[in-house]
């Protein structure tokens, strides 16, 4: 065999490999796919829902449970359709919006009801459905007993998301309040941060309501002030649904926030004491001061003793946080304590002043206004509305001076170092390491299939 022959056959062989490689990697590609495709078919539906968590242990069974609170939902039952109980065959419907300057009497009369029904409904629906919230927009359904003329039977009006009104006209008259279906559901979400905490939580699909109860859970912890891009959090959470409508985020049941290079886990376990969430210690994340003293907008000055007035024009010290916000918005105090000074100071403006122990005092400056039954010596609560944004004193815009001495000197707040709350007694501990297991596991099943939901649409594309 010569040297052409040699090298003919080791290009063959060569070949013959090649396409044996190439067709076992194919079959090996398609037979993964197979198997992640029957996979997410096992998987339940996409929104990721499932069984409500009863209220001291949670479970995460694995079928999708839905829990309906009432009877007003459209069945179907031997070829009849009931919309708000009522059978349509046997009804013509109208429907439409309360009209500005409408009322519960102008409506009814322009439906086509007699005087004497309308006075009577009214008196009816007294201590059961208050006329007077008929509000313009909302809306309405009016049903019809076929006839010449037809004759109005029924009116239901959509008092909220959660509930509606039935006038009955027919064979008795009556007003009733009932309650619309409200679906409770566990889901999960995966966020990290580019824009805005609220506007990833909408981009991600997720409710916005969301983003009211992290800000809460972790309002101790972590400052919103502060989120950067790659900041990330995952949450299970239950939500409560009305007419495909998101009405509620009930509680997040675990939550884990990723903010700088530190994580920070929560978990919703209920000891009795009020306080509902807990690190993986059983440390409560309440502490002895919020972060903030108010909810949201941006620091416009920080803590310094060399910052130069706008006004002034002199370099002084400015031992405090300067938080640019609305006028109105409300400020809320750190932390529980007594009112120790509330009036008008030149510079500071209308400025409300707490002591929270012997050691700590914060001080609430520029109020546009003070807050309900705020006064000198009154005891006010963590949380409580002391005041509103304003630029009164010496302010060149709307902005909250927020300050805080320790021991009666100043300390930057942005520094401060806050005790936490009294953490979960030793007979609570078991119940809670099992519930914080369980959240932990769903939290894992949810990110698992969200990660197989990418793999197969990547695939599909």
């Amino acid at each position: 065999m010569n040297f052409q022959e040699i090298k003919e056959r080791v290009l063959t062989d060569r070949l013959f490999k090649g396409v044996v490689i190439g067709v076992l990697s194919t079959v090996a590609v398609e037979l993964l796919i197979l198997i992640i495709v029957w996979i997410v078919r096992l998987i339940p539906a996409p929104s990721g829902r499932e069984a409500v968590i009863t209220d001291a242990e949670p479970s995460y069974p694995e079928q999708n449970v839905a829990v309906r609170t009432d009877k007003r939902a459209e069945t179907v039952s031997e070829d009849e359709v009931y919309e708000y109980g009522i059978p349509l065959s046997k009804y013509r419907k109208v429907e439409g919006n309360i009209r500005r300057g409408e009322f519960f009497s102008t409506l009814m009369t322009r439906l086509g009801a007699s005087q004497s029904d309308i006075y009577a409904l009214d008196a009816l629906s007294k201590g059961v459905f208050d006329m007077r919230q008929i509000k313009v927009g909302y809306h309405y359904h009016a049903y019809y007993l076929p006839g010449e003329p037809d004759t109005l039977a029924q009116v239901v009006y959509e008092k909220d998301n959660a509930s509606y009104v039935v006038f009955t006209l027919r064979d008795s008259l009556s007003v009733r309040v009932e309650d619309k279906d409200i679906v409770s559901s566990i889901d999960y979400v995966e966020v990290n941060i580019e824009n805005s905490l609220w506007q990833d939580i909408i981009d991600a699909g997720a409710p916005a309501l969301l983003a009211v109860s992290l800000a809460d859970i972790y309002a101790w912890s972590i400052d919103f002030f502060g989120l950067q891009k790659g900041d990330s959090f995952k949450a299970v959470y239950e939500k409560s649904e009305c007419d495909g409508e998101i009405l509620n985020v009930e509680r997040v049941l675990y939550a884990e926030f990723t903010h700088g290079d530190q994580a920070y886990k929560s978990y919703w376990f209920d000891d009795g004491s009020g306080n509902y969430y807990w690190n993986e210690k059983g440390e409560s994340m309440r502490k002895a001061f919020l972060r903030a003293p108010l909810s949201y907008i941006r620091i416009s000055s920080g803590f310094t003793y060399h910052r130069r007035h706008p006004i002034t024009r002199k370099v002084r010290p400015h031992t405090g946080i300067d938080y640019a916000a609305p006028t109105g918005t409300e400020v809320m105090s750190i932390g529980d304590g007594v009112v120790v000074y509330k009036g008008y100071k030149t510079a500071e403006g209308n400025m409300v002043k707490i002591k929270h122990n012997s050691v700590y005092t914060s001080a609430y400056l520029h109020l546009s206004r003070y807050g309900k039954n705020i006064s000198v010596g009154q005891r006010v609560k963590q949380g409580q509305v002391i005041g509103y944004v304003g630029s009164t004193g010496y302010s060149t815009g709307p902005h909250l001076d927020f300050r805080i001495w320790k021991n009666g000197t100043p300390i930057n707040p942005l520094k401060m170092e806050s005790p936490p709350a009294e953490p979960l007694s030793k007979d609570d501990m078991p119940a809670f390491l099992k519930s914080m297991k369980e959240s932990e596991t769903a939290a894992a099943r949810f990110g698992a299939r969200t990660v197989l939901r990418q793999m197969v649409e990547t695939i599909k594309k």
